[in-house]
């Protein structure tokens, strides 16, 4: 932007040079500090509240964790994941966690589980289950205290993007009562674990994007310009932002489009705030001056954590595919070289696997009708009788769907950032617009090319940046606060009552959704009544 990064708040006029490039760079926050974490913490407990109430229920193996809560708990107990027994999932409702296949002293390899996602994800599973035990409660519980972060990590990253506290609370807030979201954070898949690292990676970069404007805004002031700008020195907040990237590919692999997609952005961040400080030659001095760092710390760094997340396969022989008597057939050197070559023969095979994944499902469907919520996935459904008051036939169900009122309007919120950053160059819309398309975009190949099976909850890590589309709207539509006046414009008034009436919308939308999110036993007509369409949501 050449004016102002943040038209929503009112900029005092200024005639100092020097001021106003230090403003343009990095605008101040407004508003009190202390409500800036105060708002987001009030949120946060909400949607903490939301997640965490009968988290056990249904006490139950929901959908696929069948795979994920039994691997996490191999994870803890092997350090890789095994193969099990028939039937363990009734093994485990009995409270019998005996529930590894037996295999010699000498043969423990050939119980090994193959497996086509990253640890990370059923790592931090694990840790609820380590914590609390192997039930619905140990295995959700991580799954729920990550989405409750997420919670807290948008609103305040949506603050910091509208420098406004009540826009970073409605990001929070819609966050909290988006249905995807909500059934996600209750269930122990991999996919919230992916959304809550891409996000923290996404803010992560944008706080690096205020500290390194306030350091050219500094040199600005202090030193004489060069045609290319300073070094910027050692970016803690970007190095951060590397090792979260590299977290969401170690859930799974689809974190690299949003390690791949961030990175462009940087680079054009980077080259942003040189040009806004008027360098002659900005974009050479980006490649001199941030590229190496960018190579580092969203390159190198994300390459040694990833393989870290992998400490278990290679600290042990009993992981799939170690080949462990072969790499400890040599000394440290012969180590090192075959386990990284078993290691990469893995990801090959893992990388095929998912490449060739055909299997019909009858929840499946395809990216282009995910935004329009079209075909939710059943991830629980018992029909009962005579438990829910006068009714005969009663329902038991969680839908993994989101809340459309969030869902179509966030549709036509990103309509509108098209057409904001087309007209602006705003680099709030292109980021978001960007990571949404990350998100999104590379599911086509696969569905037109391949033909893969995919679901709607893989739409997940889009969410996020849905509500902050919202948000960002939001903030146009109520406009920049008034200079020398604490009346609010009638602009402003009708602006606010229209964002107050949509969140409202959300609010009754979960509200009445709620039941068929959280396993609430209802009558069937109930239930009935709450599938949208009803051909595709049954």
């Amino acid at each position: 932007m050449a004016v102002t990064d943040f038209p929503y708040q009112a900029v005092k006029d200024t005639s100092a040079r020097i001021m106003s490039v230090r403003e343009r760079l990095v605008p101040p926050m407004q508003g009190s500090a202390l409500w800036g974490w105060i708002g987001p913490l009030i949120v946060t407990i909400f949607g903490g509240i939301l997640r965490f109430t009968n988290l056990g229920w249904p006490k139950a193996v929901v959908f696929d964790e069948t795979y994920y809560a039994k691997d996490a708990f191999s994870l803890v107990t092997w350090g890789v994941e095994r193969n099990f027994i028939k039937d363990a999932d009734k093994a485990l409702m009995a409270g019998n966690t005996d529930i590894f296949q037996k295999c010699a002293a000498d043969a423990l390899d050939k119980c090994a589980n193959y497996v086509v996602h990253p640890p990370l994800g059923k790592w931090m599973i694990g840790l609820g289950e380590w914590l609390f035990g192997m039930n619905p409660f140990g295995w959700r519980f991580m799954a729920a205290l990550v989405g409750t972060l997420s919670i807290f990590l948008i609103a305040r990253l949506a603050r910091r993007m509208t420098r406004s506290t009540l826009l970073g609370c409605l990001a929070g807030l819609l966050l909290a009562i988006d249905g995807l979201h909500f059934v996600l954070s209750r269930t122990a898949l991999l996919d919230i674990f992916l959304m809550f690292w891409v996000l923290a990676g996404f803010a992560c970069l944008v706080v690096d994007r205020d500290r390194a404007r306030q350091r050219l805004a500094d040199w600005y002031e202090t030193s004489p310009v060069s045609p290319r700008g300073p070094w910027l020195g050692i970016r803690p907040w970007r190095i951060a932002a590397g090792v979260c990237l590299a977290a969401a590919c170690g859930v799974k692999w689809s974190g690299i489009f949003f390690l791949a997609a961030f990175v462009l952005m940087t680079f054009f961040w980077d080259a942003g705030a040189r040009k806004a400080v008027g360098l002659r030659t900005p974009y050479a001095g980006m490649v001199e001056k941030d590229l190496p760092t960018t190579v580092l710390t969203l390159g190198v760094v994300p390459l040694v954590t990833y393989m870290a997340t992998w400490i278990g396969w290679f600290s042990t022989p009993y992981g799939y595919g170690r080949n462990w008597d072969q790499a400890t057939s040599g000394g440290p050197f012969n180590f090192i070289v075959n386990s990284v070559k078993s290691w990469v023969s893995y990801q090959w095979q893992v990388f095929s696997f998912h490449g060739d994944l055909k299997t019909t499902h009858p929840y499946m469907s395809e990216p282009w009708s995910w935004p329009l919520l079209l075909r939710p996935v059943a991830f629980h459904y018992e029909g009962r009788q005579g438990v829910c008051g006068a009714a005969k036939d009663c329902s038991e169900a969680v839908l993994g769907v989101g809340t459309p009122v969030i869902w179509y309007g966030a549709l036509i919120a990103l309509v509108g950032l098209i057409a904001w950053y087309v007209a602006t160059r705003d680099w709030r819309a292109g980021s978001v617009l960007l990571a949404y398309a990350a998100g999104w975009l590379p599911w086509f190949k696969w569905a037109i090319f391949d033909d893969r099976t995919m679901f709607l909850f893989y739409a997940i890590p889009m969410v996020p940046f849905m509500v902050l589309a919202i948000v960002l709207c939001a903030g146009l539509i109520i406009g920049p606060a008034p200079v020398g006046t604490a009346q609010p414009t009638l602009r402003r008034t009708l602006g606010a009552a229209g964002v107050g009436a949509f969140t409202l919308l959300a609010v009754i939308n979960f509200w009445w959704l709620h039941p068929v999110l959280s396993a609430e036993v209802i009558p069937y007509a109930e239930w009935k009544a709450r599938m949208l369409f009803e051909k595709r949501w049954i």
